[in-house]
C-alpha cells in the first residue's frame, strides 16, 4: 500500500498537523510499501524531522509574491489551492496512490476534487468544520455534542465520519501509560509548562514569572520549548534561577513529562488530548483562533481551566488561575474525568480502519 500525506508546519500553522501525521504514519508503516509526505517550504517547517523519521519527502517552494493576494487560511498555504493542487498532481501523477491523507486547514473540496483522478482514496483530518470536503474518510478528534450537525452537508453521502477523542492520534506510549496511571491528587508538586515549540507569544516566560511571584514551592517545574524559539534564551535564564526547574528542547514525545506532572500550564490544540489521556489537569491559554471553540467546549465540560486567549491574558490571570487550582477541592475528580475522555489507542484504531477499508476495496 502506498500512502501520501499532504500537510505543513510553519510559525503560523504550528507543528501539530505534521506531528500527528507522523504519529499515524509510524503506526501504518509496517503495513505499507511506501509512505511519503508532501509539504511546502514554510519558515520553521519540520521537513528535516520528517526525513529523520525515515519518510520520503517532496517539498514545494514557497511563492512569497502571492502572499498579499491570499485570504484567511490560504495565507497558511502560501499559494492558492489551485496552484497547490497542480504542483501536488505533478508529484503524484505517475504513482499508484492508495491513500492521500490531508491535514491542512487551507485545503478543501476544491483541492480534493482536483486530486481525485490521481488517487484511490482520500482521508481528511479536520478540526474546524468550516468548509466542504470530497473525501472517503473524515476524522475530527474533537469533543462536541453536535458532531454530525457540524459536518452536515459538508461531505459526500458515502463518506465515513470518525468523530471524537476515541480516534485521537497519539503515540503508543500514551495508551501504555493510560492503562497504568492513577488520577492526580493534591498537593501539586510537579508542573509542566508547554505552550508550543516556538511560543511566539512568550507565554512560557510569563508563566515562569508567575511561579516565581506567587512563591509556591514545587518539586519540579518542567519547561518545554524549542531552541529555535526567539524567546529561548530568556526562558533559559529564568529556568536557571528557579529551584527545581528544568528545560527541554525538541523532545520526541511529551508523554513521560505529562505522566510525571501534577498540573500543566499550556496551550490548547492537539496537546489537549495528550494531557487528557493521562489525566493531567491543565490551565489553558488559547494561542490560535482555530483552538477557541474546542477549548471553550472543554472548559464548559470541566476538563480544562481556560483563562483566555494569548492576546489578553496577563501575569495576574495566570497567577489567579494557579492559586485557584492548587487549592481545588475536587482535583482527583477533575483528573479522573480527563482520563475517561481519551484512552490513547485512537491511532491504532484508525490505522486498522484504514487497512480494513483498503482490503475491502481490493
Amino acid at each position: 500500500m502506498n500512502i501520501v500525506f499532504r500537510t505543513d508546519a510553519s510559525q503560523q500553522i504550528g507543528s501539530g498537523h505534521v506531528m500527528r501525521c507522523l504519529t499515524l504514519a509510524k503506526e501504518l508503516h509496517s503495513n505499507c510499501e511506501k509512505i511519503s509526505f508532501i509539504t511546502r517550504e514554510h519558515k520553521s517547517n519540520l521537513n528535516e524531522l520528517i526525513i529523520d523519521k525515515g519518510f520520503d519527502l517532496t517539498s514545494m517552494p514557497l511563492q512569497n509574491v502571492l502572499q498579499n493576494n491570499l485570504e484567511n487560511y490560504e495565507k497558511w498555504l502560501g499559494v492558492t489551492q489551485e496552484i497547490d493542487a497542480e504542483e501536488t498532481i505533478k508529484i503524484v501523477k505517475n504513482q499508484k496512490i492508495n491513500w492521500l491523507i490531508i491535514d491542512h486547514y487551507a485545503l478543501d473540496s476544491i483541492w480534493e476534487k482536483k486530486l481525485r483522478f490521481y488517487v484511490e482514496n482520500i482521508m481528511v483530518i479536520d478540526d474546524l468544520a468550516n468548509r466542504t470536503h470530497d473525501c472517503d474518510i473524515l476524522l475530527d478528534q474533537n469533543l462536541f455534542n453536535n458532531m454530525q450537525e457540524r459536518y452536515k452537508d459538508k461531505t459526500p453521502e458515502k463518506c465515513i465520519k470518525l468523530f471524537g477523542p476515541q480516534y485521537a492520534i497519539l503515540g503508543s506510549d500514551y495508551y501504555n501509560f493510560h492503562k497504568k496511571i492513577k488520577a492526580r491528587s493534591l498537593p501539586i508538586e510537579n508542573i509542566l509548562i508547554f505552550f508550543s515549540s516556538l511560543d511566539l507569544q512568550n507565554l512560557t516566560s510569563m508563566t515562569l514569572s508567575v511561579l516565581e511571584k506567587i512563591g509556591a514551592t514545587f518539586k519540579s517545574i518542567e519547561v518545554v520549548i524549542s531552541k529555535k524559539s526567539p524567546n529561548y534564551i530568556e526562558v533559559l535564564n529564568k529556568v536557571s534561577k528557579l529551584t527545581g526547574a528544568n528545560i527541554y528542547s525538541d523532545v520526541p514525545t511529551l508523554a513521560t513529562l505529562i505522566k510525571k506532572a501534577d498540573l500543566a500550564i499550556g496551550a490548547g490544540g492537539s496537546t489537549n488530548w495528550e494531557r487528557l489521556c493521562l489525566g493531567l489537569p491543565t490551565i489553558v491559554v488559547t494561542i490560535a483562533d482555530n483552538q477557541q471553540i474546542s477549548n471553550q467546549n472543554l472548559h464548559q465540560k470541566g476538563l480544562i481551566k481556560l483563562i483566555g486567549s494569548a492576546d489578553i491574558v496577563g501575569i495576574d490571570d495566570i497567577a489567579s488561575a494557579v492559586k485557584e487550582v492548587i487549592y481545588c477541592n475536587n482535583y482527583d475528580i477533575w483528573s479522573k474525568n480527563c482520563m475517561q475522555v481519551c484512552s490513547g489507542n485512537g491511532t491504532s484504531i484508525l490505522s486498522d480502519f484504514i487497512l480494513k477499508k483498503h482490503s475491502e476495496l481490493l
